[in-house]
Protein backbone atom coordinates (compact mmCIF):
# COMPACT_ATOMS: atom_id res chain seq x y z
CA UNK A 1 0.00 0.00 0.00
CA UNK A 2 2.59 2.07 1.17
CA UNK A 3 4.42 1.23 -2.41
CA UNK A 4 1.91 2.64 -4.52
CA UNK A 5 1.72 5.99 -2.48
CA UNK A 6 5.32 6.59 -3.10
CA UNK A 7 4.84 5.82 -6.81
CA UNK A 8 1.92 8.21 -7.36
CA UNK A 9 4.01 10.75 -5.67
CA UNK A 10 6.79 10.30 -9.40
CA UNK A 11 3.17 10.41 -11.02
CA UNK A 12 3.85 13.47 -13.59
CA UNK A 13 0.46 15.67 -14.12
CA UNK A 14 -0.50 17.14 -17.61
CA UNK A 15 0.70 20.72 -17.04
CA UNK A 16 -1.65 23.42 -17.71
CA UNK A 17 -1.85 27.16 -18.90
CA UNK A 18 -4.35 29.38 -16.77
CA UNK A 19 -6.71 31.16 -19.28
CA UNK A 20 -7.32 33.59 -17.32
CA UNK A 21 -11.03 33.64 -18.44
CA UNK A 22 -13.83 33.62 -15.13
CA UNK A 23 -14.59 30.08 -14.91
CA UNK A 24 -12.84 28.34 -17.41
CA UNK A 25 -10.40 27.68 -15.45
CA UNK A 26 -12.23 25.73 -12.99
CA UNK A 27 -14.14 23.91 -15.64
CA UNK A 28 -10.92 22.83 -17.40
CA UNK A 29 -8.92 22.34 -13.77
CA UNK A 30 -6.43 24.61 -14.41
CA UNK A 31 -6.79 25.94 -17.87
CA UNK A 32 -5.44 24.62 -21.50
CA UNK A 33 -3.23 22.09 -22.24
CA UNK A 34 0.50 23.42 -22.21
CA UNK A 35 1.94 23.45 -25.40
CA UNK A 36 -0.53 21.28 -26.96
CA UNK A 37 -3.60 22.61 -29.32
CA UNK A 38 -7.04 23.59 -27.84
CA UNK A 39 -9.68 23.71 -30.82
CA UNK A 40 -12.87 26.05 -29.65
CA UNK A 41 -15.36 24.86 -32.19
CA UNK A 42 -18.91 26.41 -32.79
CA UNK A 43 -21.24 28.47 -35.09
CA UNK A 44 -20.96 31.70 -36.01
CA UNK A 45 -21.54 34.72 -33.40
CA UNK A 46 -20.83 32.00 -30.63
CA UNK A 47 -17.69 33.81 -29.37
CA UNK A 48 -14.75 31.86 -30.92
CA UNK A 49 -12.76 34.98 -31.69
CA UNK A 50 -13.55 36.54 -28.73
CA UNK A 51 -12.38 33.82 -26.02
CA UNK A 52 -9.26 33.29 -28.27
CA UNK A 53 -8.53 36.71 -28.30
CA UNK A 54 -8.88 37.02 -24.14
CA UNK A 55 -6.75 33.71 -23.96
CA UNK A 56 -4.14 35.81 -25.35
CA UNK A 57 -4.64 39.36 -23.66
CA UNK A 58 -5.07 37.87 -20.44
CA UNK A 59 -2.24 35.48 -20.78
CA UNK A 60 0.19 39.12 -21.72
CA UNK A 61 -1.54 41.16 -18.87
CA UNK A 62 -1.96 38.58 -15.89
CA UNK A 63 0.54 35.85 -16.86
CA UNK A 64 3.67 37.49 -18.32
CA UNK A 65 3.30 35.75 -21.26
CA UNK A 66 3.33 36.56 -25.21
CA UNK A 67 0.83 35.69 -27.58
CA UNK A 68 1.05 35.62 -31.60
CA UNK A 69 -2.63 36.03 -33.34
CA UNK A 70 -2.93 34.63 -36.29
CA UNK A 71 -6.00 35.80 -38.14
CA UNK A 72 -7.59 35.36 -41.82
CA UNK A 73 -10.14 36.58 -41.95
CA UNK A 74 -10.04 39.95 -40.23
CA UNK A 75 -7.55 42.67 -40.02
CA UNK A 76 -5.38 43.69 -37.10
CA UNK A 77 -7.31 47.35 -36.72
CA UNK A 78 -10.79 45.67 -37.67
CA UNK A 79 -9.85 43.32 -34.37
CA UNK A 80 -8.73 46.31 -32.02
CA UNK A 81 -11.88 47.98 -32.51
CA UNK A 82 -14.44 45.06 -31.82
CA UNK A 83 -12.52 44.05 -28.70
CA UNK A 84 -12.09 48.27 -27.42
CA UNK A 85 -15.43 47.95 -25.95
CA UNK A 86 -14.19 45.23 -23.58
CA UNK A 87 -11.44 47.06 -22.17
CA UNK A 88 -8.87 45.63 -24.57
CA UNK A 89 -6.02 47.72 -25.92
CA UNK A 90 -4.52 45.68 -28.38
CA UNK A 91 -2.74 48.37 -29.97
CA UNK A 92 -0.96 49.30 -26.89
CA UNK A 93 -0.21 45.85 -25.74
CA UNK A 94 1.70 45.38 -29.30
CA UNK A 95 3.67 48.21 -28.80
CA UNK A 96 4.95 47.01 -25.79
CA UNK A 97 5.93 43.30 -27.42
CA UNK A 98 3.80 41.54 -25.53
CA UNK A 99 1.15 40.22 -28.55
CA UNK A 100 1.68 40.39 -32.32
CA UNK A 101 -1.36 40.33 -34.43
CA UNK A 102 -0.88 39.56 -38.52
CA UNK A 103 -3.59 39.13 -40.83
CA UNK A 104 -2.84 36.55 -43.37
CA UNK A 105 -4.89 36.48 -46.30
CA UNK A 106 -5.77 33.23 -48.36
CA UNK A 107 -6.66 33.63 -52.33
CA UNK A 108 -8.84 30.17 -53.16
CA UNK A 109 -7.99 31.03 -56.69
CA UNK A 110 -4.57 30.98 -56.51
CA UNK A 111 -5.02 27.29 -54.95
CA UNK A 112 -6.97 26.12 -57.34
CA UNK A 113 -5.65 27.06 -60.32
CA UNK A 114 -2.28 25.69 -58.95
CA UNK A 115 -3.09 22.37 -57.75
CA UNK A 116 -0.46 22.43 -54.77
CA UNK A 117 -0.68 23.48 -51.73
CA UNK A 118 1.47 23.37 -48.08
CA UNK A 119 1.92 25.03 -44.63
CA UNK A 120 5.62 26.05 -45.88
CA UNK A 121 5.06 29.81 -45.86
CA UNK A 122 2.58 29.62 -42.61
CA UNK A 123 5.21 28.04 -40.99
CA UNK A 124 8.16 30.43 -41.52
CA UNK A 125 5.44 33.36 -40.91
CA UNK A 126 3.88 32.11 -37.45
CA UNK A 127 8.06 30.81 -36.72
CA UNK A 128 9.06 34.52 -36.94
CA UNK A 129 6.23 35.90 -35.29
CA UNK A 130 6.85 33.44 -32.27
CA UNK A 131 10.75 33.90 -31.73
CA UNK A 132 10.49 38.02 -32.80
CA UNK A 133 8.43 38.54 -29.48
CA UNK A 134 9.02 35.24 -27.36
CA UNK A 135 5.69 34.34 -27.41
CA UNK A 136 4.05 31.60 -25.27
CA UNK A 137 0.53 31.16 -26.36
CA UNK A 138 -0.46 31.43 -30.43
CA UNK A 139 -3.80 31.41 -32.18
CA UNK A 140 -4.72 30.50 -35.21
CA UNK A 141 -8.55 31.86 -36.33
CA UNK A 142 -10.30 30.45 -38.31
CA UNK A 143 -8.83 27.29 -39.56
CA UNK A 144 -11.57 26.87 -41.71
CA UNK A 145 -9.71 30.02 -43.88
CA UNK A 146 -6.84 27.90 -44.12
CA UNK A 147 -8.08 25.42 -46.08
CA UNK A 148 -11.04 26.99 -47.74
CA UNK A 149 -9.78 25.75 -51.15
CA UNK A 150 -8.24 22.36 -50.51
CA UNK A 151 -10.72 19.27 -51.05
CA UNK A 152 -8.33 16.62 -51.23
CA UNK A 153 -8.95 14.80 -47.52
CA UNK A 154 -5.62 13.09 -47.72
CA UNK A 155 -3.77 16.64 -48.08
CA UNK A 156 -5.64 18.47 -45.63
CA UNK A 157 -5.70 15.46 -43.16
CA UNK A 158 -1.87 15.22 -43.72
CA UNK A 159 -1.37 19.21 -43.34
CA UNK A 160 -3.52 19.49 -40.13
CA UNK A 161 -1.51 17.01 -38.25
CA UNK A 162 1.63 19.20 -39.68
CA UNK A 163 0.38 22.45 -38.54
CA UNK A 164 -0.47 20.89 -35.11
CA UNK A 165 3.04 18.88 -34.85
CA UNK A 166 4.78 22.26 -35.80
CA UNK A 167 2.47 24.26 -32.98
CA UNK A 168 3.97 21.24 -30.49
CA UNK A 169 7.54 21.40 -31.35
CA UNK A 170 7.54 25.16 -30.73
CA UNK A 171 6.49 25.10 -27.38
CA UNK A 172 3.43 27.50 -27.36
CA UNK A 173 0.11 26.56 -26.21
CA UNK A 174 -2.47 26.84 -29.26
CA UNK A 175 -5.59 27.92 -29.77
CA UNK A 176 -7.25 27.02 -33.16
CA UNK A 177 -10.74 28.37 -33.55
CA UNK A 178 -13.45 26.55 -36.37
CA UNK A 179 -16.50 26.53 -37.78
CA UNK A 180 -19.17 24.07 -36.85
CA UNK A 181 -19.94 21.97 -39.34
CA UNK A 182 -22.93 19.20 -40.45
CA UNK A 183 -23.24 16.75 -37.93
CA UNK A 184 -19.60 17.24 -36.91
CA UNK A 185 -17.62 19.95 -34.80
CA UNK A 186 -16.07 21.47 -37.53
CA UNK A 187 -16.65 21.51 -41.33
CA UNK A 188 -13.81 19.21 -41.98
CA UNK A 189 -14.30 16.62 -39.69
CA UNK A 190 -10.58 16.17 -38.97
CA UNK A 191 -9.78 18.49 -36.12
CA UNK A 192 -10.90 17.06 -33.36
CA UNK A 193 -9.01 13.76 -33.83
CA UNK A 194 -6.15 15.63 -33.88
CA UNK A 195 -6.34 18.39 -30.93
CA UNK A 196 -5.38 17.62 -27.24
CA UNK A 197 -8.50 19.56 -25.67
CA UNK A 198 -11.66 20.53 -27.82
CA UNK A 199 -14.34 23.30 -26.47
CA UNK A 200 -17.51 23.37 -28.19
CA UNK A 201 -19.28 27.04 -27.81
CA UNK A 202 -23.28 26.89 -28.79
CA UNK A 203 -25.65 29.98 -28.85
CA UNK A 204 -29.10 29.10 -28.59
CA UNK A 205 -33.11 30.77 -28.85
CA UNK A 206 -35.00 29.75 -26.20
CA UNK A 207 -38.60 31.50 -25.21
CA UNK A 208 -37.34 34.06 -27.60
CA UNK A 209 -34.11 34.75 -24.92
CA UNK A 210 -30.86 33.99 -25.89
CA UNK A 211 -28.52 32.04 -23.95
CA UNK A 212 -25.27 30.73 -24.79
CA UNK A 213 -23.02 27.63 -23.74
CA UNK A 214 -19.86 26.23 -23.22
CA UNK A 215 -18.92 22.45 -23.31
CA UNK A 216 -15.41 20.15 -23.03
CA UNK A 217 -15.90 17.63 -25.70
CA UNK A 218 -12.77 15.94 -24.61
CA UNK A 219 -9.43 16.76 -22.71
CA UNK A 220 -6.68 14.29 -22.94
CA UNK A 221 -4.47 13.09 -20.00
CA UNK A 222 -7.31 15.13 -17.17
CA UNK A 223 -10.26 14.80 -15.62
CA UNK A 224 -12.97 17.69 -16.53
CA UNK A 225 -16.17 19.09 -16.04
CA UNK A 226 -18.64 17.38 -18.45
CA UNK A 227 -21.63 19.29 -18.58
CA UNK A 228 -22.49 22.61 -20.04
CA UNK A 229 -22.21 25.52 -18.76
CA UNK A 230 -24.06 29.03 -19.31
CA UNK A 231 -21.20 31.43 -20.12
CA UNK A 232 -21.59 35.27 -20.40
CA UNK A 233 -20.14 38.03 -22.48
CA UNK A 234 -20.00 41.54 -21.23
CA UNK A 235 -18.13 44.81 -20.99
CA UNK A 236 -14.94 42.50 -18.37
CA UNK A 237 -15.33 40.15 -21.40
CA UNK A 238 -16.00 35.98 -21.27
CA UNK A 239 -17.46 34.99 -18.18
CA UNK A 240 -18.36 30.89 -17.60
CA UNK A 241 -20.69 29.84 -14.68
CA UNK A 242 -19.13 26.74 -13.18
CA UNK A 243 -23.15 25.90 -12.06
CA UNK A 244 -22.38 22.26 -11.18
CA UNK A 245 -19.65 22.35 -8.98
CA UNK A 246 -20.79 23.48 -6.10
CA UNK A 247 -21.18 21.05 -3.23
CA UNK A 248 -22.43 21.01 0.33
CA UNK A 249 -19.38 21.49 2.10
CA UNK A 250 -20.35 25.17 3.30
CA UNK A 251 -19.49 26.51 7.18
CA UNK A 252 -22.18 26.94 9.19
CA UNK A 253 -22.32 30.20 11.34
CA UNK A 254 -23.56 30.96 14.94
CA UNK A 255 -23.28 34.89 14.89
CA UNK A 256 -26.42 36.45 14.34
CA UNK A 257 -28.27 39.00 11.83
CA UNK A 258 -30.82 41.47 12.28
CA UNK A 259 -34.36 41.60 10.68
CA UNK A 260 -34.39 45.26 11.11
CA UNK A 261 -37.87 44.70 12.70
CA UNK A 262 -37.28 44.65 16.66
CA UNK A 263 -40.62 42.43 16.87
CA UNK A 264 -39.33 39.89 14.60
CA UNK A 265 -36.11 39.30 16.42
CA UNK A 266 -37.99 38.76 19.46
CA UNK A 267 -39.46 36.10 17.87
CA UNK A 268 -35.84 34.76 17.25
CA UNK A 269 -35.03 34.35 20.48
CA UNK A 270 -34.10 38.07 20.16
CA UNK A 271 -31.10 38.10 18.11
CA UNK A 272 -32.32 37.80 14.50
CA UNK A 273 -31.17 35.39 11.76
CA UNK A 274 -28.38 33.43 11.12
CA UNK A 275 -25.46 34.94 9.15
CA UNK A 276 -25.39 33.23 6.29
CA UNK A 277 -28.29 31.58 5.99
CA UNK A 278 -31.28 31.73 3.49
CA UNK A 279 -35.11 33.33 4.39
CA UNK A 280 -38.11 33.37 2.72
CA UNK A 281 -40.49 35.76 3.05
CA UNK A 282 -43.81 34.38 1.14
CA UNK A 283 -47.29 36.29 1.35
CA UNK A 284 -50.44 36.90 -0.82
CA UNK A 285 -50.05 40.62 -2.35
CA UNK A 286 -50.38 43.64 0.03
CA UNK A 287 -49.00 41.90 2.93
CA UNK A 288 -45.98 43.41 2.95
CA UNK A 289 -43.14 41.56 1.99
CA UNK A 290 -41.15 43.95 -0.02
CA UNK A 291 -41.57 46.38 3.24
CA UNK A 292 -40.00 43.57 5.58
CA UNK A 293 -36.93 43.02 2.74
CA UNK A 294 -36.81 46.89 2.62
CA UNK A 295 -35.79 46.81 7.03
CA UNK A 296 -33.89 44.24 6.70
CA UNK A 297 -31.57 45.86 3.76
CA UNK A 298 -31.33 49.06 5.90
CA UNK A 299 -30.46 47.54 8.91
CA UNK A 300 -27.37 45.57 7.36
CA UNK A 301 -26.52 49.04 6.20
CA UNK A 302 -26.76 50.35 9.48
CA UNK A 303 -24.30 47.91 10.21
CA UNK A 304 -21.88 49.08 7.91
CA UNK A 305 -22.61 46.12 5.71
CA UNK A 306 -23.15 46.01 2.34
CA UNK A 307 -26.59 44.92 0.45
CA UNK A 308 -27.05 43.96 -3.30
CA UNK A 309 -30.91 44.02 -3.92
CA UNK A 310 -32.07 42.53 -6.91
CA UNK A 311 -35.62 44.00 -7.49
CA UNK A 312 -37.65 42.19 -10.65
CA UNK A 313 -41.25 44.56 -9.86
CA UNK A 314 -39.83 47.52 -9.23
CA UNK A 315 -37.95 50.84 -9.73
CA UNK A 316 -34.75 51.86 -7.24
CA UNK A 317 -36.82 55.12 -7.17
CA UNK A 318 -39.91 53.82 -6.24
CA UNK A 319 -38.48 51.10 -3.67
CA UNK A 320 -36.55 54.39 -2.38
CA UNK A 321 -40.19 56.21 -1.88
CA UNK A 322 -42.41 53.75 -1.08
CA UNK A 323 -40.31 52.71 1.89
CA UNK A 324 -40.35 56.10 3.33
CA UNK A 325 -44.53 55.47 3.94
CA UNK A 326 -42.78 53.35 6.70
CA UNK A 327 -40.16 55.60 7.44
CA UNK A 328 -37.11 53.39 6.04
CA UNK A 329 -34.72 55.91 4.05
CA UNK A 330 -32.67 53.42 1.68
CA UNK A 331 -31.78 56.49 -0.36
CA UNK A 332 -28.99 57.36 2.40
CA UNK A 333 -27.77 53.89 2.20
CA UNK A 334 -27.58 54.16 -1.99
CA UNK A 335 -25.97 57.71 -1.41
CA UNK A 336 -23.21 56.71 0.93
CA UNK A 337 -22.63 53.25 -1.53
CA UNK A 338 -23.40 50.49 1.00
CA UNK A 339 -26.78 49.68 -0.95
CA UNK A 340 -26.73 48.66 -4.74
CA UNK A 341 -29.80 48.33 -6.72
CA UNK A 342 -29.97 45.66 -10.00
CA UNK A 343 -33.29 46.41 -11.03
CA UNK A 344 -34.87 44.50 -14.49
CA UNK A 345 -37.23 42.90 -15.67
CA UNK A 346 -36.57 38.58 -15.41
CA UNK A 347 -37.16 38.52 -19.58
CA UNK A 348 -34.36 40.35 -20.34
CA UNK A 349 -32.19 37.00 -20.00
CA UNK A 350 -32.73 33.37 -19.16
CA UNK A 351 -32.78 31.99 -16.11
CA UNK A 352 -28.98 30.73 -16.83
CA UNK A 353 -27.73 34.25 -17.18
CA UNK A 354 -29.08 35.80 -14.60
CA UNK A 355 -27.59 33.18 -12.53
CA UNK A 356 -24.37 34.13 -13.98
CA UNK A 357 -24.71 38.17 -13.95
CA UNK A 358 -25.36 38.23 -10.32
CA UNK A 359 -23.12 35.54 -9.49
CA UNK A 360 -20.58 38.21 -11.06
CA UNK A 361 -22.29 41.27 -9.74
CA UNK A 362 -21.76 39.58 -6.31
CA UNK A 363 -18.13 38.95 -6.75
CA UNK A 364 -17.64 42.72 -7.82
CA UNK A 365 -19.94 44.38 -5.12
CA UNK A 366 -18.77 41.73 -2.28
CA UNK A 367 -22.11 42.28 -0.07
CA UNK A 368 -23.31 40.48 3.42
CA UNK A 369 -26.59 40.84 2.48
CA UNK A 370 -28.42 40.16 -0.82
CA UNK A 371 -32.34 40.65 -1.85
CA UNK A 372 -34.50 39.01 -4.39
CA UNK A 373 -37.53 40.88 -4.78
CA UNK A 374 -39.66 38.70 -5.92
CA UNK A 375 -38.47 35.47 -7.16
CA UNK A 376 -41.81 34.78 -8.11
CA UNK A 377 -41.71 37.09 -11.32
CA UNK A 378 -38.90 34.48 -12.80
CA UNK A 379 -42.11 32.11 -13.53
CA UNK A 380 -42.20 34.11 -16.39
CA UNK A 381 -38.74 32.70 -18.11
CA UNK A 382 -38.28 29.16 -16.76
CA UNK A 383 -40.27 26.23 -15.57
CA UNK A 384 -40.87 25.50 -11.97
CA UNK A 385 -38.07 22.69 -11.81
CA UNK A 386 -35.89 25.57 -13.68
CA UNK A 387 -36.65 28.19 -11.21
CA UNK A 388 -35.93 26.18 -8.48
CA UNK A 389 -32.98 24.19 -10.04
CA UNK A 390 -31.20 28.22 -10.76
CA UNK A 391 -32.50 29.36 -6.99
CA UNK A 392 -30.33 25.99 -5.41
CA UNK A 393 -27.38 26.90 -6.79
CA UNK A 394 -27.47 30.83 -6.20
CA UNK A 395 -28.08 29.39 -2.37
CA UNK A 396 -25.69 27.04 -2.25
CA UNK A 397 -23.19 29.94 -3.94
CA UNK A 398 -24.18 32.17 -1.30
CA UNK A 399 -23.56 29.42 1.77
CA UNK A 400 -19.95 29.28 0.52
CA UNK A 401 -19.40 32.57 0.08
CA UNK A 402 -21.33 33.04 3.79
CA UNK A 403 -23.66 35.55 2.41
CA UNK A 404 -27.04 36.20 4.26
CA UNK A 405 -29.61 36.21 1.16
CA UNK A 406 -33.47 37.00 1.55
CA UNK A 407 -36.23 36.23 -1.12
CA UNK A 408 -39.51 37.46 -1.29
CA UNK A 409 -42.58 35.17 -3.34
CA UNK A 410 -46.08 35.41 -4.08
CA UNK A 411 -47.88 32.47 -2.71
CA UNK A 412 -51.59 31.97 -3.62
CA UNK A 413 -54.47 31.42 -1.46
CA UNK A 414 -55.18 28.54 -3.80
CA UNK A 415 -51.55 26.65 -3.52
CA UNK A 416 -52.03 23.96 -0.81
CA UNK A 417 -50.13 24.58 2.41
CA UNK A 418 -48.84 27.81 1.82
CA UNK A 419 -46.18 26.84 -0.45
CA UNK A 420 -44.55 29.46 -3.48
CA UNK A 421 -45.02 28.34 -6.80
CA UNK A 422 -41.03 28.37 -7.18
CA UNK A 423 -41.53 25.35 -4.10
CA UNK A 424 -38.47 27.14 -2.56
CA UNK A 425 -39.95 26.80 1.02
CA UNK A 426 -37.86 23.16 1.45
CA UNK A 427 -34.34 24.56 0.30
CA UNK A 428 -34.19 27.73 2.56
CA UNK A 429 -33.40 28.12 6.83
CA UNK A 430 -35.90 30.21 7.78
CA UNK A 431 -39.90 30.64 5.95
CA UNK A 432 -41.59 33.70 7.28
CA UNK A 433 -45.67 33.71 6.20
CA UNK A 434 -47.17 37.22 6.04
CA UNK A 435 -50.83 37.18 5.31
CA UNK A 436 -54.06 39.07 5.16
CA UNK A 437 -56.25 38.39 8.53
CA UNK A 438 -59.92 39.39 8.10
CA UNK A 439 -62.21 40.36 11.19
CA UNK A 440 -64.78 42.34 11.84
CA UNK A 441 -65.33 44.17 8.96
CA UNK A 442 -61.37 44.84 8.85
CA UNK A 443 -58.43 43.47 7.61
CA UNK A 444 -54.99 43.27 9.69
CA UNK A 445 -51.57 42.18 8.87
CA UNK A 446 -50.33 38.77 10.27
CA UNK A 447 -47.02 37.17 10.29
CA UNK A 448 -45.90 33.60 10.98
CA UNK A 449 -42.52 31.72 11.42
CA UNK A 450 -43.10 28.68 9.58
CA UNK A 451 -39.86 27.68 10.51
CA UNK A 452 -36.12 28.63 11.56
CA UNK A 453 -33.31 25.83 11.64
CA UNK A 454 -30.91 25.42 14.86
CA UNK A 455 -33.04 27.84 16.82
CA UNK A 456 -35.99 28.39 18.55
CA UNK A 457 -38.90 30.75 17.54
CA UNK A 458 -42.55 31.82 18.44
CA UNK A 459 -45.06 29.94 17.32
CA UNK A 460 -47.50 32.41 17.52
Amino acid sequence: MSKNKNENKHLTQLPKTPTGILGLDEITEGGFPTGRPTLICGDAGCGKTLMSIEFIVRGAIEFNEPGVFIAFEEKADELAVNVASLGFDLAKLQEEKKIKIDHIHIDRSEIEETGEYDLEGLFVRLGYAIDSIGARRVVLDTIENLFSGLDNQGILRAEVRRLFQFLKEKGVTAVITGERGDGKLTRQGLEEYVSDCVILLDHRIINQISTRRLRVIKYRGTLHGTNEYPFLIDKKGISVLPITTLKLNSKAQTERISSGIPTLDEMLTGKGFYKGSSILVSGTAGTGKTSIAACFAASACEQKERCLYFAFEESPAQICRNMLSINVDMQKHVDSGLLRFHASRPTIYGLEMHLVLMHNMIREFKPSVVILDPITNLVTIGSVSEVKAMLIRLIDFLQEEEITVMFTALSLNTVINEQTDEGVSSLVDAWLLVRDIEFNGERNRGLYIMKSRGMKHSNQ
